[in-house]
């Protein structure tokens, strides 16, 4: 039988895949109303078309192409004029191609034209109060290059209503990211330009190194991972005001905790002691490479992606969940946040030393009866820096409530035995709680739902439909 589940789910996973010439074919006649829009003379070179992705990847890839093929005609390839004086043929070349990996698909746009302005990309990165001077002469020119993917970042030479119609190219990578995969530029000045696309082949499964970290545990995809191995405390140095180890053959890279990365308490029952030794997974994105301690290493598996439910739009850090053998939800990570996270990060990694007491943490009652929904807004409340206490309904809400004190209450609406709504006025009616504050987190999103929540005793009411964690969270430290 479990040959046959195999086979069939193989058989399945096949039907999906679709070849990007289906993808490709779309992209001849663009480029040619362009480049004469631009009067530019283009050539475009396709190769890869039989690569295959899921079907899903190559709907979604349409509009992240096409804006980067846009970039490279408007911006990237000189005109006639200007490659003569270059030295260059006047026709300028754009290659887009398609290639499979061991364990990702890899899509390239290149083009033979100017190549990035990395003089540019630096000023508008000071302008922006991105980076300052001194960091900037410490940062990598690759490094450099890829602030053209960062959030609001554009420059009159990236930007125009060809390339983008006044958006930038951070829309080509939250695109990408939200398609499990990741993007990077590459450039000569004068020379070429690669935007280079690496994706999942399906988005149905993962194959996941599973690790330990603050009593729970994680996945991570596989495709990121570039080696697991231990290092001694003694092996952490500083680079750059952050802790690095350098491990053998592959150069200094940046390290963190993965319980810091994800903002994950650091006391209760997950807390470990150091070991003298401790487990490091090296990650990949692109040519950048990281390191994370976990506590334990567990395996290594084949696990199918759940789809996120409304409530979680947008989780930093984390791209999908799964449910494990043993029933446990588990957060599937996303390695671009995490390169991103640590890059901010300044704190120390390794050994912890004397600490100050914390002040108090800021408790929340979550009663929510939807174990995925709860898990998920436990985490990100979590990582809020709140303690969290959850309960299942109204009645085992009251019941906690009964038991201690909590700084805010973040209920659903619609729950078996007594609903949010019923809560929200027994907690009104309550002398001990009558200003605790409520927050109604519910998929009901109408007006008249709004003013019965209001009218119920609700500080505040979050559709779902519209949830941002972000939201959540200024509500909470607006009320708590």
């Amino acid at each position: 039988m479990e040959y046959i589940a195999g086979a069939l789910d193989g058989g399945i996973r096949e039907a999906r895949l679709v070849p990007f010439s289906a993808l490709f074919n779309l992209f001849p006649r663009m480029v040619r109303d362009l480049a004469r829009d631009r009067s530019k003379v283009v050539e475009l070179e396709i190769a890869g078309g039989d690569a295959k992705a899921d079907k899903r990847i190559i709907e979604e890839m349409k509009d992240p192409l096409m804006h980067l093929i846009r970039n490279s005609i408007d911006h990237g390839l000189e005109t006639p004029e200007e490659r003569e004086r270059a030295g260059k043929p006047r026709a300028g070349k754009i290659r887009l191609s398609a290639f499979r990996t061991e364990a990702n698909i890899v899509v390239e746009v290149a083009d033979d034209g100017r190549g990035l302005d990395v003089e540019a990309i630096k000023k508008t990165a000071v302008k922006r109060k991105m980076l300052s001077e001194k960091e900037l002469e410490a940062t990598p020119p690759r490094e450099i290059e890829n602030l053209v993917f960062a959030h609001g970042f554009s420059t009159s030479a990236f930007v125009t209503d060809v390339s983008g119609r006044g958006i930038g190219l951070d829309v080509v990578r939250a695109n990408v990211e939200a398609l499990k995969g990741s993007v990077q530029a590459e450039s000569k000045p004068g020379v070429s330009c690669v935007f280079r696309v690496k994706l999942p082949v399906t988005l149905t499964t993962a194959r996941v190194l599973l690790v330990e970290a603050g009593g729970g545990a994680y996945a991570i995809p596989m495709e990121y991972v570039d080696a697991a191995l231990r290092v001694a405390p003694g092996d952490v140095f500083h680079l750059e005001g952050k802790p690095a180890i350098a491990p053998e053959h592959r150069g200094a890279v940046w390290v963190a905790e993965l319980s810091d990365v994800l903002g994950l308490p650091k006391d209760g029952e997950g807390a470990r002691p150091p070991a003298a030794w401790r487990p490091c997974v090296i990650l990949a994105v692109g040519e950048d490479k990281f390191g994370v301690f976990v506590d334990d290493l567990l395996d290594e598996q084949e696990v199918v992606l759940k789809v996120k439910s409304g409530v979680l739009k947008r989780v930093r850090n984390v791209s999908d969940a799964t449910i494990l053998a043993d029933g446990e939800i588990c957060s599937v990570l996303n390695p671009n946040d995490m390169l991103r996270t640590i890059r901010k990060q300044s704190a120390t990694a390794g050994p912890p030393v004397g600490k100050k007491p914390e002040e108090r943490k800021r408790s929340v009652l979550l009663v929510e009866d939807s174990i995925t929904t709860r898990t998920q807004e436990k985490r990100i409340l979590e990582g809020g820096g709140y303690e969290v206490v959850t309960a299942v309904n109204g009645v085992d809400a009251l019941e906690k409530l009964s038991r201690r004190s909590f700084d805010a209450v973040v209920s659903d609406v619609i729950m078996p035995e007594m609903d949010g709504l019923a809560l929200t006025t027994r907690i009104r009616g309550d002398k001990r709680n009558k200003d605790l504050p409520v927050i109604l987190v519910t998929t009901l999103a109408s007006d008249e739902d709004k003013k019965r929540g209001l009218e119920a005793g609700a500080n505040a009411y979050i559709p779902k439909p519209s949830f941002d964690q972000k939201i959540l969270l200024e509500t909470l430290e607006r009320l708590a």
